[in-house]
């Protein structure tokens, strides 16, 4: 009888083993995290300058769109990857801080990111600073996460950009 315990024990013990290794090997990992540590990537390649780091980060499209800061658009990753070469060869001591930072998911293989970014940095020897807000739509590719359109705007627009006047008097502000 003691030997039927003793198995029956055992027996058990595989069981409850094997049933945890399953749940922890299946369990599936949580995706707005693989996305943070992609935007993380390209926060820390502007910091550093790295213009191959940044554009690891998008996907590889000649139908990539970015609305940039200053108002323009680029479409196209060869078209912001000589962009950013030109920038980053003049460009210095950076300093990116992020804040509001929020993901949300749409769906399995489809997130966006929004967040308040303040930067400083030197360019071509002069020190420069802005603000502003920006929207990053990710996808996932294969087992990567890349970036697949960027929207940034200053977060207090200068007073001659052009805003229609309803929406410069609304008083609505979202922080």
């Amino acid at each position: 009888m003691k030997k039927f315990a003793v198995l029956g024990f055992v027996l058990l013990i595989f069981c409850v083993s094997a049933f945890a290794q399953k749940t922890k090997t299946t369990a599936k990992a949580d995706p707005s995290k693989a996305v943070r540590e992609t935007f993380d990537r390209l926060i820390e390649g502007i910091e550093q300058s790295d213009a191959d780091k940044v554009m690891s980060v998008y996907e590889k499209s000649d139908k990539i769109l970015f609305f940039n800061n200053n108002g323009s658009a680029t479409i196209g990753w060869d078209n912001m990857k000589k962009t950013r070469d030109s920038l980053y060869a003049k460009t210095k001591n950076v300093d990116l801080e992020i804040t509001g930072l929020r993901v949300e998911m749409l769906g399995a293989g489809n997130a966006y990111l929004t967040c308040k970014w303040k930067q400083s940095q030197e360019y071509d020897g002069k020190l420069e600073t802005a603000s502003g807000r920006m929207t990053v739509v990710f996808k996932q590719i294969g087992k990567d996460w890349k970036a697949v359109h960027l929207h940034t705007s200053p977060d207090n627009p200068p007073p001659a950009r052009p805003v229609v006047p309803s929406e410069r008097d609304s008083g609505v502000n979202v922080n």
